[in-house]
């Protein structure tokens, strides 16, 4: 059994739905008849144009179906202000982008709930993190499929399956634990002064001072969710590591490994190589595509997936693009405590 399979496709949305099936169709099914299967997906942040198109994941769910599978289609929703900060907003948004029940074939599923409370508490034991807070969907379902955007991201360098299990799986409490590093410094050169930081902080945060025309930013306060330093039009923002960078890498990789030792029997994984921008699928507005359309990279674990999908659209890509992030701490910190391969 090979341990990843790539599928080329291109333009073509025909190709690219017969290519997903080819992969899937190729991959050995860790599911039985009848079993509940939730498919991870991202339906991208409000105002956003680069999240994959719904058409991947209802080919996804009717194969699924084809298999005697039930699935269902979740995420979690997000720690900062936009179109997912709420159950309701999020899955307004999955409609807005074309993820309804009607199109997909399946019901969509809020992980954390209504209320941001189904979550559960499992076994981490690692250095950062003792325990982690997850969607009770690690408990509920019988199997998953994670189906990735392969990108960039502006603190893990990109985004890809490690990242899908471990922000998407995460509770907002988690979430918050794991970009609690994060925050703002300003480079008033650049700065215009706009506020829309200002606008789009969800905790107070960025406030514009008595008597400055410049925001600051209380620390106190600020979750580091980063939504302020991706949305600043002048790009005057830049992250402030309260630590070593690396911690942020080590903290979605334990979050992702806690959530695998429960899941990896279970689940399969693909990776879309396609729209690959310099950004997550969490920023509206212009987010620049850095390398061409691939095809699909599936497999049976995340670390493995993701560093297939590397090696097909080539690491300078991201290093070029994110220069500062020391994005290969991921794959050596997964060795380091001893999740295997």
């Amino acid at each position: 059994m090979r341990d990843t399979v790539f599928y080329p496709a291109q333009d073509d949305m025909r190709e690219r739905m017969a290519s997903l099936r080819r992969l899937l169709n190729s991959l050995h099914t860790p599911y039985g008849a009848g079993d509940s299967v939730a498919v991870k997906v991202h339906w991208g942040e409000r105002g956003n144009t680069s999240f994959l198109p719904p058409d991947y994941a209802r080919e996804i769910v009717h194969w699924l179906h084809d298999c005697g599978m039930k699935p269902f289609v979740f995420d979690t929703t997000v720690l900062y202000s936009g179109g997912r900060r709420t159950a309701s907003d999020s899955l307004k948004t999955a409609k807005d982008h074309g993820y309804s029940e009607a199109f997909l074939g399946c019901p969509i599923v809020i992980g954390d709930g209504h209320d941001g409370r189904d979550v559960i508490d499992i076994d981490a034991k690692f250095k950062h993190f003792d325990t982690v807070q997850v969607t009770r969907q690690v408990e509920a379902a019988d199997g998953f499929l994670i189906f990735s955007h392969f990108k960039g991201h502006m603190a893990a360098g990109f985004g890809g399956a490690i990242k899908n299990i471990s922000m998407g799986f995460a509770s907002r409490a988690q979430k918050q634990r794991m970009h609690s590093d994060v925050h703002p410094v300003l480079q008033k050169g650049k700065c215009t002064m706009c506020g829309l930081c200002v606008d789009v902080c969800p905790t107070g945060a960025a406030h514009f001072p008595e008597g400055s025309d410049y925001p600051e930013y209380d620390r106190d306060l600020c979750i580091g969710c980063a939504q302020c330093i991706g949305l600043c039009p002048e790009v005057a923002l830049k992250i402030l590591w309260e630590t070593d960078a690396t911690v942020f890498q080590e903290k979605l990789v334990e979050t992702t490994a806690a959530v695998w030792k429960r899941i990896k029997e279970k689940t399969l994984l693909v990776n879309a190589l396609f729209t690959i921008t310099t950004d997550c699928d969490c920023w509206p507005g212009h987010n620049p595509v850095i390398a061409p359309d691939m095809g699909f990279v599936g497999g049976y674990n995340p670390v493995h997936v993701d560093r297939e999908s590397l090696n097909r659209i080539g690491e300078d890509v991201f290093t070029t693009a994110h220069p500062a992030v020391p994005w290969r701490r991921q794959f050596d910190y997964w060795t380091e405590i001893g999740i295997g391969e």
